[in-house]
């Protein structure tokens, strides 16, 4: 860390405010050298925690600056490591709670541009979201008071980006644990001043759940890092690479040419396995019925996710 980088936050932190101008001093300082360095990145957080208003420029260049930190420190980069993933939540969670919407931001950001990242990462993540809802109290609300259990359109907003983020186990789609954690919220806040846009949520991301075809894999730490290598090889034999890829098949992908070990699909059964997947299984269909039995009834949010379904079905 510069001495200038260290002085700054220093005197902000000592003043617990921040101006543009010093924001702007943050992020040539910490860039300086093309990369911020973790003692940057800590004093980063430290002042985050000491500020008494965190403007709109302030959140920009914690939430710019800690996403580089963690996917340029990642191996291969873009992928957020076990250790990356603890120390983070570590920094979010040193007193049990995300207390500024500026780490809430950090997370749905990181989920974001991430490749791949540990699971419990987003499980974390989401568990600090449901739990702003359900308690009526966090970033998220009017000075951080209790307003009672309801969902805000900022809360949807981050719930959304975060459930249909690539790096998690749904890979852009949502995991029974997620339409599980939709459900919960649809129960505990039925009824409340809720944001227009959740029952739309609620529904798609149910949906998508149940009905969603989802081929995406992802790419693993280790084949990322070999096709980096690849990549970055500047000898002759490459020119040979981009010789066979001129002369292949188009249809047969970067795959055919690698030589890479996953086996193709043919369109065929592309075709019939997202056919497939647009329909509710037997399993699937239990699932759903005993989430809408749980209580009894059937509430509009569960009639309009039936009725998605049955359209669904039928196109």
């Amino acid at each position: 860390m510069t001495y200038q980088f260290r002085a700054l936050a220093d005197q902000a932190m000592a003043d617990g405010a921040i101006t543009a101008e010093e924001i702007l001093s943050l992020r040539r300082a910490g860039w300086g050298d093309g990369r911020i360095e973790p003692g940057e990145a800590d004093a980063i957080f430290t002042l985050n925690d000491h500020l008494a208003e965190r403007t709109p420029e302030w959140v920009d260049f914690f939430v710019e600056a800690l996403v580089e930190f963690v996917l340029a420190g990642g191996n291969p980069r873009g992928f957020v490591s076990e250790a990356q993933a603890d120390w983070l939540i570590a920094h979010i969670d040193a007193d049990g709670r995300v207390d500024t919407m500026a780490e809430l931001e950090l997370l749905a950001r990181l989920l974001e541009k991430a490749e791949l990242a540990p699971e419990r990462l987003k499980s974390y993540a989401l568990g600090q979201l449901e739990t702003i809802v359900l308690t009526g109290t966090g970033p998220t609300r009017d000075g951080g008071q209790c307003d009672g259990a309801r969902i805000t359109a900022t809360e949807c907003k981050l719930l959304r980006r975060c459930i249909f983020a690539m790096a998690g186990d749904g890979n852009g789609g949502v995991s029974q644990a997620e339409a599980e954690l939709l459900f919960r919220i649809k129960d505990a806040t039925l009824g409340a001043d809720n944001a227009p846009d959740w029952q739309t949520l609620f529904v798609q991301g149910v949906a998508n759940h149940l009905m969603a075809w989802n081929g995406y894999k992802p790419v693993l730490a280790d084949e990322a890092i070999a096709l980096e290598s690849f990549m970055n090889d500047t000898t002759p034999r490459v020119g040979g690479f981009f010789g066979r890829m001129a002369k292949a098949e188009l249809g047969k992908g970067v795959s055919a040419v690698l030589g890479s070990g996953r086996k193709g699909v043919t369109a065929a059964a592309h075709n019939t396995a997202v056919a497939g997947a647009n329909k509710v299984t037997e399993v699937e269909d239990a699932w759903l019925q005993a989430k809408i039995d749980a209580d009894g009834s059937l509430d509009p949010l569960e009639k309009a996710l039936l009725r998605f379904i049955a359209e669904e079905e039928r196109a």
